[in-house]
C-alpha cells in the first residue's frame, strides 16, 4: 500500500490537477466510482488505478475490471487518496486515464443535431451540456481551443458519466468547421437575441449545427455571421439572458422532439 505523500507515482497524479501536466502527460484524471465505472463501460484505456482498501472491498468486481485495462493498480491510504483528488471528500478510487481524441472525433457529416461551443469557461456548463446532449442524441461536439479543457476533472463530473459517449474535439478554428459543415449541406442555428424566428419556428429535423457562444459575451460576431438561421429564445421582460447550459437543452430536445413527433406520425 502506498502511504508516502513523496512517492513519484503520487507526485505524478496530483501534478495532473494542473491542465498544463494534463497535456504534458496525455493523461487526465477520474475521479469517483461512478467515472470509473463509465470507464469500464466502454473500455476506455486507464493508467494508474488507485484505492483504499475499503473501497476495493465494497467494489471487488469493479476493481478487477477496472485493473484488467489500467497500466498499473495500487492501494493507497485514505490520506494519499485526499492528496491526489481535487474534490474534498473522494469516494476510495481515483485513476488516470490516457487521451485518446483519435476514437473520439465528431463527424462533420452526420444526421442529427451536433453543438459547436466558442469560449466556454465555466466546467459545470460544459459537463452540463455534454450530459444533455447524450440525453437527447446529439452527434458530437466541437469546442474552440480558447474554451475550458474537456477533461477538465469538473467537467468530467459535471457529466456524470456520460462524457465518454459523446464524440468531442477542440478547434483552434470554429469557422473552417462551420464552413465544412455547410459545404455538406448542415444547416447552422445560432441564438440571436434579436433574431425574428423563436427556436420552435426552424426545423431542426434536418442535419444541424448549433452555435452556442462564451456565458456572459455570447457568440462572437464572425461565428454568429455565419449562422444560416439565427434563432431567439424567447424571455420576459427583465430577463436578459439564459445560462448558456440551458439554452443547450431548449435546443437539443426540441430538435429530438421535433424529430420524434415526425417518426410517430
Amino acid at each position: 500500500m502506498l502511504t508516502s505523500l513523496q512517492n513519484p507515482l503520487v507526485k505524478q497524479i496530483r501534478k495532473l490537477h494542473a491542465a498544463k501536466e494534463r497535456r504534458e502527460q496525455q493523461l487526465f484524471l477520474l475521479e469517483g466510482t461512478h467515472l470509473i465505472e463509465a470507464a469500464c463501460e466502454v473500455s476506455h484505456p486507464l493508467g494508474t488505478v488507485c484505492c483504499t482498501s475499503q473501497w476495493q472491498e465494497r467494489h471487488q468486481q469493479l476493481w478487477d475490471q477496472a485493473c484488467r485495462q489500467s497500466e498499473r493498480a495500487e492501494l493507497v491510504s485514505a490520506e494519499v487518496l485526499k492528496a491526489i483528488a481535487t474534490t474534498v471528500q473522494p469516494d476510495g478510487v481515483i485513476a488516470t486515464a490516457k487521451r485518446d481524441s483519435s476514437q473520439r472525433q465528431p463527424s462533420v457529416t452526420f444526421t442529427g443535431v451536433a453543438l459547436s461551443l466558442e469560449t466556454v469557461q465555466d466546467p459545470g456548463n460544459l459537463g452540463t451540456i455534454i450530459r444533455t446532449a447524450v440525453a437527447a442524441d446529439a452527434t458530437g461536439l466541437w469546442l474552440s481551443g480558447d474554451s475550458v479543457e474537456p477533461d477538465n476533472p469538473k467537467v468530467l463530473r459535471a457529466s456524470a458519466g456520460q462524457w465518454f459517449r459523446l464524440p468531442m474535439a477542440v478547434s483552434p478554428d470554429l469557422t473552417a468547421v462551420v464552413r465544412q459543415c455547410q459545404q455538406l449541406g448542415t444547416q447552422v442555428v445560432a441564438t440571436i437575441p434579436s433574431a425574428k424566428l423563436a427556436y420552435w419556428e426552424v426545423d431542426l429535423r434536418r442535419p444541424t449545427l448549433i452555435l452556442l457562444g462564451n456565458e456572459g459575451a455570447g457568440l462572437s460576431a464572425e461565428l454568429a455571421a455565419m449562422a444560416d438561421l439565427p434563432v431567439r429564445i424567447p424571455l420576459s421582460p427583465g430577463v436578459e439572458s439564459l445560462n448558456v447550459a440551458i439554452v443547450a437543452a431548449l435546443m437539443l430536445y426540441e430538435a429530438k422532439r421535433q424529430r420524434e413527433f415526425v417518426i410517430r406520425n
